[in-house]
């Protein structure tokens, strides 16, 4: 069963209040959602694909609460806060939301990057279920 989605007005405000928020410059939020469009289509170029229905979603979560911690280690960053849902996923519904506070735009963007690519590809599991 999908979780309720997190304000991002909330975590922003949470974010300036927070102990090294006087260190950051830039704050990037990412909100990965569950799309039509099958996953081999969009990456590998796969034709006559079914569109998706919805996405079963689970993942890792000592393994998230590490890739935090190592996130927090990473030049410039001082502040991040992931949320995940999980169960079965419908099209528009959020998956991921990540948020990053450092101190210049290039740590920002990189340490972003870095984060919801290692979230992807290594701590959650994606199966898309076709309409």
């Amino acid at each position: 069963m999908a979780k309720p989605e997190p304000s991002m007005d909330q975590w922003l405000a949470e974010a300036k209040r927070s102990e090294h928020a006087d260190q950051c410059g830039m704050f990037l939020v990412h909100n990965g959602v569950v799309r039509v469009t099958p996953k081999k289509q969009v990456r590998e170029g796969a034709e006559g694909m079914s569109p998706v229905a919805a996405v079963q979603f689970s993942y890792d979560e000592p393994g998230v609460e590490a890739a935090i911690e190592e996130a927090l280690t990473w030049p410039g960053v001082h502040y991040v806060r992931v949320w995940l849902n999980e169960g079965e996923l419908e099209v528009g519904q959020s998956i991921m939301y990540v948020l990053i506070g450092a101190d210049i735009r290039p740590n920002c963007i990189d340490a972003l990057q870095k984060l919801v690519g290692h979230i992807k590809n290594d701590l959650v599991v994606e199966k898309e279920i076709y309409a």
